[in-house]
């Protein structure tokens, strides 16, 4: 049976991804090839990455998501400040970070995690923090160039903002090409409503 690579995430609309388009441009001079730059048109908000699954548990996964959904409403999420992992003086991944009603996000990231156990899903040792990436080191480079860049997030101004609404959560595939990932909904579940919307 055919495999894909799957995820739960929250997709973003075109405004939050003209925002980190914004943001991007101002951390990325030419002096600075050492970061591969996520094409904000691919960035969601990952609430669980599925890894390789069979294609026919797609329907079991959309079914559980709806479990996860029920009493959560709609709720609003909004960008917040710049950051790094591990941390800004040996930066690999730069982020968005994820503010507004994220106690609700937290809410519905346990209760994904909750309904996928039984399918073979174990839940992530690492506590939860929301954030979107902007962008990853690539493997070559240079401590130096992790500090310059590093520097320049802590000093770049962004005060965030944004605002959006979360009504639904999506199960997406990622398939891996030499050019990046493409991205295609499977399904998708409305928080106000348990009848799942497939899409392919």
């Amino acid at each position: 049976m055919e495999q894909i690579r799957a995820f739960i995430a929250i997709e973003l609309p075109d405004e939050v991804e003209g925002g980190l388009s914004s943001v991007q441009g101002r951390l990325r001079p030419e002096q600075h090839p050492c970061v591969k730059w996520v094409d904000p048109k691919g960035i969601h908000l990952t609430l669980k990455f599925l890894g390789n699954v069979a294609g026919g548990k797609a329907p079991q996964i959309t079914e559980a998501m709806a479990q996860a959904a029920k009493g959560i409403p709609p709720f609003c999420l909004e960008l917040g400040g710049l950051g790094a992992f591990p941390n800004l003086r040996r930066p690999q991944v730069l982020w968005v970070a994820v503010a507004g009603e994220v106690e609700r996000l937290a809410a519905l990231k346990q209760g994904i995690d909750h309904v996928l156990l039984p399918l073979g899903f174990p839940v992530e040792s690492r506590s939860f923090a929301p954030h979107l990436t902007l962008g990853r080191f690539r493997q070559g480079a240079s401590p130096e160039e992790r500090r310059r860049l590093g520097e320049l997030v802590s000093i770049t101004k962004f005060e965030g903002g944004f605002p959006f609404e979360v009504g639904e959560i999506s199960l997406m595939r990622s398939t891996l090409t030499p050019k990046g990932a493409i991205y295609s909904r499977i399904s998708s579940i409305s928080l106000e409503s348990l009848l799942p919307k497939n899409d392919v």
